[in-house]
């Protein structure tokens, strides 16, 4: 099985940071995991240097430049052929990633995501309705038919990603992702995927206006040439 890399980008993710890395590091996949500790003001950056894994490469931001910036340097210092994004939170179970790399490794998928709601996962009412409104609309703009295109699991292989020519440094990664995709008539699998919604009191950072900024992210995507 090619090897696989885990990007996993943190900003002040110190209560879950260790035990999503125990949970990526139980997974029987030849792997190796990126953390991205992008400039926490918390513990993370101190745990992250405590933690003793051979396959784990720790890579510190000064600052907090955005979870894009942080996924473009994993991507940068990614060796593996397949390449997964995981949050640094507990809301997405590893144990997924045999059944979100199956479709690439089988040739049936450029790029894979991991639809939280194809099984009736729930989530946070508001943040249920807003992502349903925003993929309705991505759908509308790019005439298709995803169900979740926000889900932080988007897999492909590396050169794949490489080819979507990525620059946004914010939390509209996972638009330029998809939509970049779509622009370049990618092969888009959705597979069902556990999801456990933490709430804002637990570090939900998400909020109302990153709404209005997807919506402008869609527009710019769907209009801007991609540059090869």
């Amino acid at each position: 099985m090619p090897q696989l890399s885990v990007i996993v980008p943190a900003y002040n993710e110190a209560q879950t940071i260790r035990q999503i890395l125990e949970k990526i590091n139980s997974v029987d996949i030849d792997k190796e995991i990126i953390a991205i500790d992008n400039g926490s003001t918390d513990e993370t950056g101190k745990i992250l240097r405590s933690i003793k894994m051979n396959n784990l490469k720790v890579i510190h931001h000064c600052s907090n430049r955005g979870k894009g910036a942080a996924v473009l340097t994993g991507m940068v210092n990614a060796t593996g052929e397949l390449v997964i994004i995981q949050d640094a939170d507990l809301e997405y179970d590893p144990k997924d990633y045999p059944r979100l790399i199956g479709p690439i490794l089988s040739g049936k998928a450029d790029m894979v995501l991991g639809a939280r709601f194809l099984q009736g996962q729930q989530g946070l009412f508001v943040h249920r309705l807003g992502n349903r409104f925003l993929t309705r609309f991505l759908n509308f703009l790019f005439h298709c038919r995803l169900n979740d295109y926000a889900t932080c699991y988007k897999v492909a292989r590396k050169n794949t990603f490489a080819m979507l020519n990525l620059k946004t440094t914010g939390f509209d990664i996972d638009v330029e992702i998809v939509c970049n995709a779509l622009k370049k008539k990618l092969s888009i699998f959705e597979v069902p995927v556990s999801y456990y919604p933490r709430t804002y009191r637990q570090g939900k950072k998400i909020r109302w206006r990153d709404g209005i900024w997807t919506i402008l992210s869609m527009f710019k995507c769907r209009f801007n040439r991609i540059i090869p």
